[in-house]
């Protein structure tokens, strides 16, 4: 038995395999359904068809016959007048013809004639002709056609139904068994992706160490001259490096390890945010404002990733703001949605559409701190793994401002802040 590949995976990628196997199934169901129908119409032309060459064979016989008139076949009645104005007709008929018009139109010399007629509350197909010098009406009811045909039609609506659900079923394990290739391969990307980043970490760590002591000790020495500028940008170099790395290890623990989540303070994560940044605002002179309550905000959350979410929106406010401006955190509740947004009086999107800026290594028009890497692509997957969403526009002040949306938790009896 094929396991899911679906179960136990993270929202986001259960989404994804979700509609792709939903997407296989409906278009194998409806190819089967197609194929059903068109085989249905097919047999039911061909049997229709069938039927009326059949009766109008019957009918032609009758019409050759001599004696048909007073011994018919089965279900077929016969009206004969000769020249001398004798008639011969099945009892059934008591000496009146079904199509009186056909009849005197052949007899004035026309060609036969073959048509359905609505006679007596019955339907019947009729033929009239000439044999010799007598004109010759055959008929056949076509009661016994009719229900012949809707047996047929009820015998093809039950073989659809069946044929639908077997076509549902199957294209339902055809798809699971197409998807299962996608899974596997979504989670050998994740492990390479968090192996790399594991393996990466710790030598990259060690050099930017060692970049920042040579950048120290070249400070010492006046002598040094450029090289010391060339230290300070391997530094930084290597820290945003180290930044990217942090980043893809932690989307591929929050895609492997979504059950990880618990409640968390948003307020005390952005206020620590916001702590932790402030040394920086300052010495870039812009100002650094946290609006929130004083009661703890709670949210199902990984603390490590709330964290980079706050951490990140504030890089990106940072790097896009001149000084003497201003950056604000703003944490809401409102009733089971938690509204986070940072916000900034820096130089806005300008006419870049806000929804590119959460694409993997976008970079916006404007800003000079703005680095090339997975920041906000990465802070919407984090975002989505929590059950919110983002979204970017601009503020009031004429900056940018991120709006993140977040389900709201009940409070924790036993973890009053939610602090990791």
């Amino acid at each position: 038995m094929t396991a899911n590949p679906v179960r136990g995976r993270p929202p986001d990628e259960q989404r994804i395999l979700r509609s792709a196997s939903r997407r296989i199934a409906i278009q194998i169901t409806a190819l089967f359904a197609s194929a059903l129908v068109v085989l249905g119409v097919i047999a039911a032309v061909f049997v229709l068809k069938d039927q009326h060459r059949s009766a109008d064979h019957q009918l032609r016989q009758a019409v050759a016959d001599q004696d048909a008139a007073t011994d018919p076949p089965s279900g077929i009645v016969v009206y004969q007048r000769t020249p001398d104005g004798r008639i011969v007709a099945s009892p059934d008929l008591r000496g009146r013809p079904l199509s009186p018009g056909d009849l005197e139109s052949v007899q004035a010399g026309g060609p036969p004639i073959t048509r359905e007629i609505h006679a007596e509350h019955r339907e019947y197909l009729v033929r009239t002709d000439r044999r010799g010098d007598a004109t010759v009406q055959a008929a056949m009811e076509l009661s016994q056609q009719g229900d012949e045909r809707d047996r047929l039609l009820v015998a093809l609506a039950i073989a659809g139904a069946f044929g639908l659900v077997l076509a549902g079923l199957l294209g339902w394990l055809i798809a699971r068994r197409a998807i299962a290739p996608l899974g596997l391969a979504l989670a050998r990307q994740q492990r390479f992706v968090a192996d790399a980043s594991h393996e990466l970490r710790t030598p990259l760590t060690q050099v930017h160490t060692r970049a920042q002591m040579i950048a120290q000790r070249l400070h010492r020495m006046p002598e040094a001259g450029p090289v010391t500028d060339d230290a300070d940008r391997l530094v930084a170099g290597t820290r945003q490096l180290g930044e990217i790395i942090d980043e893809m290890l932690m989307a591929a623990q929050l895609r492997a390890e979504p059950a990880r989540m618990q409640p968390v303070d948003l307020n005390a994560v952005a206020r620590d945010a916001a702590d932790a940044e402030r040394e920086r605002a300052e010495s870039a002179g812009v100002a650094l404002d946290v609006r929130q309550s004083d009661q703890p905000v709670l949210v199902n959350g990984v603390p490590s990733g709330l964290r980079r979410v706050v951490a990140s929106l504030l890089d990106n406010a940072l790097g896009h703001i001149e000084s003497g401006g201003t950056v604000s955190v703003e944490v809401t509740r409102s009733g089971t949605e938690v509204r986070l947004i940072v916000a900034d009086t820096g130089v806005g999107l300008g006419d870049v559409d806000p929804e590119s800026l959460f694409e993997r290594f976008a970079r916006g028009s404007h800003g000079s701190g703005r680095r090339y890497g997975i920041g906000l692509a990465l802070v919407r997957e984090v975002v989505m793994a929590h059950g919110g969403t983002i979204s970017a526009g601009s503020s009031e002040a004429g900056g940018a401002a991120f709006t993140v949306v977040l389900p709201a938790a009940a409070a924790d009896p036993a973890d009053k802040t939610g602090r990791a």
